[in-house]
């Protein structure tokens, strides 16, 4: 009886926990982290230089024109910010069929990205590539009359549009728009160009046709005339197309990979990660996921960052390296070492 007591004691004091302080805590869940590296901020570019507006769906997100945006850059760069992922918004350049204003010299990303990389030679600036910012549909392609897609002449007009952005100053070229091949006519234009080992394709591989992009629209001012973009946007409910479009564009020479959004896509981050673990693989917290946090915390449900920061981790922990989120501000203030003298 004694020696069945005796070995219950030991059998509970191994099946105790020796995790009992903050550093030991912090050591099992590291892959959970989040620091500035695993962050990259969206941002978007007016054509004014001066202008600085405010996006009513967002709270406390704005359009900058270039020169306002710098000064909003500044203290997060000392704070850490590492990358950038750039967005341009048109009220004057014409807009048509075949979103010409997109890679013209006076398109507001083409004339920002040279000063940015002047006033900020640390940061890593991307560009989102598109056609709907600038064309009179509002859709991610040129159309037929019938308005179908037309996608060879969408996937060359947008490699017209990476390489534009890469001549300018672009370290990433970020196809959003969803056409069959785009990733690989971009690779093989920078190749092209010499500058297919200075410049990386950041594909929107796994991007869904979701409720969660309203407020974007608004801010990018992009939504279409007409119909919606599910006829190339990936079904909510088919992760198997997903993984098959994360492998078109591996195939094709992506040097990174997207899902988009995340909050309901989780289970797509876990598999795309587990599929290709040597990819990094970025994640977009989108315009009404950001919302809808803002709202929770306004109306009490938990404190802003303990909720957020709990969601992140959540990312990281299912295999996200970068999250795309309009909080950058908020976390690098929030996760800044804080001395105290």
């Amino acid at each position: 009886m004694s020696e069945v007591r005796a070995y219950s004691v030991k059998r509970n004091r191994i099946l105790q926990s020796g995790i009992f302080n903050e550093t030991l805590r912090g050591w099992q869940s590291s892959k959970c982290d989040v620091t500035a590296k695993n962050l990259m901020y969206p941002v978007f570019i007016t054509e004014n230089d001066d202008d600085e507006q405010d996006v009513p769906s967002m709270p406390g997100v704005k359009r900058y024109g270039v020169d306002k945006l710098r000064g909003h850059l500044e203290p997060l760069v000392r704070d850490g910010l590492l990358a950038i992922l750039v967005f341009g918004v048109v009220d004057n350049l014409p807009k048509n069929e075949s979103g010409d204003g997109a890679d013209r010299p006076d398109n507001p990303v083409v004339r920002a990205l040279p000063k940015l990389r002047r006033w900020f030679p640390d940061l890593t600036v991307a560009c989102d590539v598109c056609l709907c910012p600038y064309t009179s549909h509002g859709h991610c392609a040129i159309l037929h009359r019938d308005g179908t897609i037309d996608n060879d002449a969408s996937v060359e007009r947008i490699a017209q549009i990476a390489l534009a952005y890469a001549k300018a100053g672009a370290h990433i070229v970020a196809p959003s728009d969803m056409m069959d091949g785009r990733v690989g006519a971009i690779k093989q234009t920078l190749v092209d160009h010499k500058l297919g080992n200075v410049v990386s394709v950041l594909s929107y591989s796994c991007k869904f046709a979701s409720a969660f992009y309203g407020p974007f629209r608004e801010a990018a001012k992009s939504s279409p005339a007409f119909g919606d973009r599910k006829r190339y946007q990936l079904p909510p409910d088919a992760a198997g197309i997903a993984l098959r479009a994360a492998a078109r564009d591996v195939a094709e020479g992506a040097d990174m990979l997207m899902v988009k959004p995340i909050m309901a896509y989780a289970d797509v981050l876990k598999q795309v990660k587990d599929q290709y673990p040597e990819y990094p693989v970025f994640v977009y917290q989108v315009s009404g996921e950001f919302a809808m946090i803002y709202n929770a915390a306004r109306d009490g449900i938990f404190r802003l960052q303990d909720g957020l920061m709990e969601i992140l981790r959540g990312y990281r922990r299912a295999g996200a390296d970068v999250i795309i989120t309009y909080y950058a501000p908020q976390i690098l203030d929030w996760i800044r070492p804080k001395h105290k003298l």
